[in-house]
């Protein structure tokens, strides 16, 4: 079976869809009769070949830039990259955006007579509401909605990460399954904790070190973050993790994006707790990721990432509210760091290993490649 995911959600500076689709190609790549290949417009176009061998196998799609994209690459258009999939002859594809990626591969389906499933990693509808505003958000939306609606009912099966993305696209009138995200617990444990971290960024030994790591976009809410850490004082500090470059501004270091996930376990697992503004979270891999590492988590009751937390293994707050924020830390650190790190990293493991959720994925495709073959059999 073959296997492509095409997604502009791909490479540049990580990102969940990076992270899901790596783990993906590597396990897809060590079960014998399996190929796949990541189909992107931000991938460079190799001279005299498409396709970079791997794993994972990538092939680079015609892509423009354009502003308000957090430095993703839109296909050139559909035509262009459904031209691309068509050529890759895959048996099944995975689009992991609603966008011109998506449509390339109904139209590579028309061709090729091969299944289409639709990932829902993006609000589509909230990302409208929030670039809008409050005054025409609201009806950007709502035709954000319509737009979804037309497009996944094209599609063969809809997945989506979390139950409140399954509950969302439900309110949109489409059925979607519920399909979890995970980690890989040999990487993400808390060996990897460096005792000698809080000296590397300059730090007492008694210092409450609190950690972020993801985008440093607008809809990660950081202004809050920073302000909550602020409002706490000494002895918090706040390590942001995926910024341009290191710097340092009173409580709050920031250090530039890991490549190296080992890197990042690493960072992870040497702080007291890792704080998650966001609200429009459509699953919360990080978080995942700090859990698995014995560490808890402060997020808020936004989004999906909330789900993440069983009874103990961190705090939820309300969201966009720094007062809420420093509420949710101080409670933290009054029933227990370490103690609820170590809950956290039991409803982590093993249960989102990527050796547990990525079979799950892969008897999806076979239900639907087997019902396609049923259909064709009539």
């Amino acid at each position: 079976m073959h296997v492509v995911d095409v997604t502009m959600l791909y490479g540049g500076a990580g990102g969940g869809v990076s992270t899901y689709l790596d783990a993906k190609a590597r396990w897809l790549h060590g079960h014998g009769g399996m190929r796949h290949t990541i189909a992107s417009p931000n991938l460079p176009r190799h001279a005299g070949t498409m396709v970079r061998a791997g794993p994972p196998y990538t092939a680079a799609l015609p892509g423009i830039a354009l502003p308000g994209l957090a430095g993703y690459r839109l296909p050139r258009s559909a035509d262009s990259a459904a031209r691309v999939l068509t050529a890759l002859a895959p048996d099944l594809i995975e689009a992991g955006d609603a966008g011109p990626c998506a449509w390339a591969a109904l139209r590579a389906r028309q061709q090729l007579q091969v299944p289409v499933v639709a990932f829902f990693h993006s609000d589509l509808p909230q990302l409208v509401r929030r670039r809008f505003g409050p005054l025409a958000g609201n009806a950007a939306g709502k035709l954000a909605g319509r737009y979804l609606q037309r497009l996944y009912r094209e599609c063969d099966l809809l997945l989506a990460p979390s139950a409140a993305m399954v509950q969302r696209l439900e309110g949109l009138g489409l059925r979607a399954a519920q399909q979890p995200l995970g980690i890989d617990t040999g990487i993400y444990t808390p060996q990897r904790r460096d005792p000698g971290l809080r000296a590397e960024l300059g730090l007492p030994e008694s210092a409450r070190l609190l950690v972020y790591a993801g985008r440093f976009s607008a809809g990660k809410r950081l202004e809050v973050l920073t302000a909550a850490v602020k409002r706490l004082g000494a002895p918090y500090h706040l390590l942001m993790v995926g910024g341009r470059a290191r710097r340092r501004c009173g409580a709050v270091t920031e250090l530039p994006f890991q490549a190296n996930p080992r890197a990042l376990a690493r960072l992870l697992a040497s702080c007291d707790a890792l704080v998650h503004p966001g609200d429009r979270e459509t699953f919360g891999l990080v978080v995942l990721e700090a859990m698995a590492c014995g560490v808890p988590a402060v997020v808020t009751s936004g989004g999906a990432v909330a789900e993440l937390l069983a009874d103990g293994a961190g705090v939820v707050v309300a969201p966009g509210s720094a007062a809420a924020l420093c509420e949710g830390v101080d409670a933290l650190y009054r029933q227990g760091v370490r103690q609820m790190g170590e809950q956290a990293r039991r409803a982590a493991c093993p249960r989102y290993d990527w050796s547990r959720v990525l079979p799950q994925l892969l008897a999806r495709y076979h239900a639907l490649l087997a019902q396609g073959d049923a259909c064709a059999s009539r």
